[in-house]
């Protein structure tokens, strides 16, 4: 089926973010699956070709594109080329600097906001603790007034480029006596006294995206590192969380339909009993039904890509976009893998990588369990 939600426009700047990729990235993935990190080096050509500075207005060096389809036809490349790839560009530029355009001093967006843009400086969002994970209103980490000052302590947990990043968006508690009215946001530099990083995690995917633990003790802030105002960073957060789930419903159906396509290769050229694996009737309807499967699930999320464009997408519809795409995508490539046999259980071959690789999407940006109760709640039940 057609797609209608892009434009030529969105599809030439697709295909500049295509050539980008094969030309100086794709050829290095296992490296960078091996170093635990992309290369400082990727990051910065991601700049020079205008990729994250798509959110950033021009007087601070970026592109302002002023369309969310554009980050959505970026996110689908990447997660094409690699879904850890996907997921440590857009928690830089299609999470984190959404609050920093929106919400920083202007002193802070001048600091900061051109070496986003360029690629000098690497960002991560820490809202995830040991005790919060989808629960964001019991978050621990504090900040206390100290004179004009704030005083950080805490730590964060699962932090997606979190072994790299130069400046962390940091939720904390600024309100002992409330939950989520008592939380504010922070931009913390990571060259900053007390801030420390834990090792890198090992995680059972994506070893691309570096993720760690983050400690900050008694980190002095100044004031204008707060984002927004003080006791309303869980408001902030509820406000940016549909873009966010949104931005991971692309990469999950972006990244299991490109496997999917290189399976229906697999089971052309692989033969069993004289024939090609394809050409067995279970494995023909498998087929069509996990075409079928990607299809439908691409249709919701470009509706939900030209709501969000649109100013219209709500948490309710975002968080269906989030958690089905996510099923999807595992039940596609855990069939992927069956169509390989053994080979698909081989760490060598891509469908492998990619099968761990996409289990963490069941969990991050909410679960789908939470996912479930926002819709839940909508129904009224």
């Amino acid at each position: 089926m057609d797609r209608s939600v892009y434009t030529d426009d969105h599809e030439r700047f697709r295909t500049s973010v295509h050539d980008f990729l094969a030309r100086e990235v794709a050829p290095r993935v296992e490296e960078f699956a091996d170093q635990k990190l992309i290369a400082r080096e990727v990051w910065r050509a991601a700049g020079d070709q205008g990729l994250l500075g798509l959110e950033i207005p021009e007087e601070f060096g970026g592109g302002a594109a002023g369309d969310y389809r554009f980050n959505a036809a970026a996110m689908e490349e990447l997660a094409a080329v690699a879904m850890a790839l996907a997921s440590s560009l857009s928690i830089h530029f299609d999470v984190v600097t959404p609050y920093v355009v929106d919400l920083a001093a202007e002193e802070q967006k001048r600091q900061w906001l051109p070496r986003f843009a360029s690629g000098e400086v690497v960002s991560a969002i820490g809202m995830t603790e040991p005790s919060a994970g989808s629960d964001l209103a019991n978050v621990k980490t504090t900040a206390v007034r100290d004179g004009s000052d704030w005083i950080l302590n805490g730590s964060k947990t699962f932090i997606t480029n979190g072994y790299t990043a130069d400046v962390v968006v940091v939720a904390a508690r600024t309100n002992p006596e409330q939950r989520s009215k008592g939380i504010s946001l922070f931009l913390v530099d990571a060259s900053l006294p007390g801030f420390e990083r834990g090792r890198k995690l090992d995680k059972v995917g994506q070893p691309e995206a570096d993720t760690a633990e983050l400690f900050f003790d008694a980190v002095r802030l100044p004031a204008d590192a707060i984002l927004g105002e003080v006791d309303r960073g869980f408001v902030a957060m509820m406000e940016r969380l549909p873009q966010e789930r949104i931005g991971a419903a692309v990469i999950n159906v972006a990244h299991a339909k490109q496997i999917l396509l290189e399976t229906i290769d697999y089971t052309k050229q692989r033969k069993a009993f004289g024939s090609a694996v394809g050409s067995f009737q279970h494995n023909k309807f498998l087929l069509a039904e996990l075409v079928t499967k990607i299809e439908v699930a691409q249709a919701y999320v470009d509706a939900g890509v030209a709501a969000h464009a649109a100013g219209e997408l709500t948490p309710v519809d975002a968080a269906k976009a989030k958690w089905w795409t996510a099923q999807v995508q595992n039940e596609v490539l855990d069939h992927c893998v069956q169509l390989h046999g053994g080979y698909g259980y081989m760490r060598e071959y891509r469908v492998a990588r990619a099968w761990m690789d996409a289990r963490v999407s069941k969990i991050w940006a909410g679960s789908n369990e939470i996912m479930k109760e926002i819709i839940g709640r909508d129904l009224a039940l």
